[in-house]
């Protein structure tokens, strides 16, 4: 995915360099601009679907003459598309659209050190890798101290999660870091250190320094006592997913009161979102959130002005508009025909 994380995580620095450095209002930025682009993949979308309902009756009775016979039955369906003009897999497209954006901007907000500042992956794997053999020392002398530093640093032995890690570490964690490794060590990946500074001046924070969105939260039963400020995030992108789900679903029912309801799908993705919200880091869980709002609301616009009721009229207008220019045509000559006689 490096083919497509490289320019659009060059877009967000660039957006993030135009607003102070600010890491969320640009990726608030580049979600808007994302969606804005978008919209024509989401109006085909909504197309599709409209003609797949007003074809659904035909397709009813193909069945019913068709019975079990699943071969003639798709061949029927077939010609029926064809006949009609109705892509098979008109709506496909967007969806995978949207889906290799999200993986790509997955990917470079957890490698914003790689995509967004540009630093050489060695020095990111230098400091990596440093910490990573201090704290298997540090394991197998004392597993508790071991664990406590693990928290402290917030890190995760994944590759996928080193970057933040990294980053959260240099930038709010310096003390740790000389405390963590020998002298030795330490100056060894000093050049690196100062590399990943010197490159990467974005400002990941979001309302307060408290609020780091290099970190991932850590949820606990135990709310009164162990509490996090970025609990607000996992909170945010529930709710976002809510409300957009509702405003779609009243919308859905507005324009096709004969839709089956999906009141399952309105609870379950807004338990997905907070379940994304407490497994990935708060950049991640912040970008599904602006996408809920923002893509929600937009989508809601594409279904208000291509509903199905007003797409199906403007259709019928269109044949009946043919329908009388063939009409008048046949009129014209046969008046003129009267004429010569």
């Amino acid at each position: 995915m490096s083919f497509i994380n490289k320019p659009l995580g060059w877009l967000i620095r660039n957006i993030a360099e135009l607003l102070g450095g600010n890491f969320a209002a640009a990726v608030a930025i580049f979600t808007l601009i994302i969606n804005i682009l978008l919209i024509p993949l989401s109006i085909k979308s909504q197309k599709s679907s409209v003609q797949q309902t007003r074809i659904k009756p035909k397709l009813d009775d193909l069945k019913k003459r068709c019975g079990d016979d699943k071969q003639k039955y798709n061949e029927g369906m077939q010609r029926l598309y064809q006949e009609e003009g109705v892509s098979m897999s008109g709506g496909c497209l967007p969806m995978i659209v949207r889906l290799v954006l999200m993986f790509s901007i997955y990917g470079i907000i957890m490698s914003p050190l790689t995509y967004m500042s540009r630093v050489d992956k060695s020095h990111v794997t230098a400091v990596s890798t440093a910490i990573n053999e201090s704290l298997a020392e540090i394991n197998k002398k004392d597993e508790k101290a071991y664990k406590e530093y693990k928290k402290e640093l917030n890190w995760e032995e994944k590759n996928t999660r080193n970057e933040l890690a990294v980053i959260n570490i240099i930038k709010e964690h310096p003390e740790a870091l000389e405390e963590l490794l020998s002298e030795k060590e330490y100056k060894k990946i000093k050049p690196s250190i100062e590399e990943i500074k010197s490159k990467d001046n974005v400002d990941y924070t979001l309302f307060t320094e408290k609020l780091n969105l290099t970190e991932s939260p850590k949820f606990s039963f135990d709310i009164f006592h162990k509490a996090q400020l970025i609990w607000i995030l996992p909170i945010m992108s529930f709710l976002a997913q809510m409300l957009s789900s509702v405003l779609s679903m009243r919308m859905q029912k507005k324009l096709n009161p004969e839709a089956p309801s999906m009141s399952g799908m309105m609870i379950t993705m807004p338990l997905i979102s907070l379940f994304i919200g407490f497994g990935f880091p708060g950049g991640v869980t912040f970008y599904w959130t602006c996408s809920s709002l923002i893509g929600g609301f937009i989508q809601l616009g594409v279904q208000h002005f291509y509903g199905p009721h007003k797409m199906l009229s403007r259709e019928r207008s269109k044949e009946l508009s043919k329908q009388c220019d063939f009409e008048a045509g046949q009129i014209k000559k046969l008046s003129s025909s009267t004429e010569e006689k």
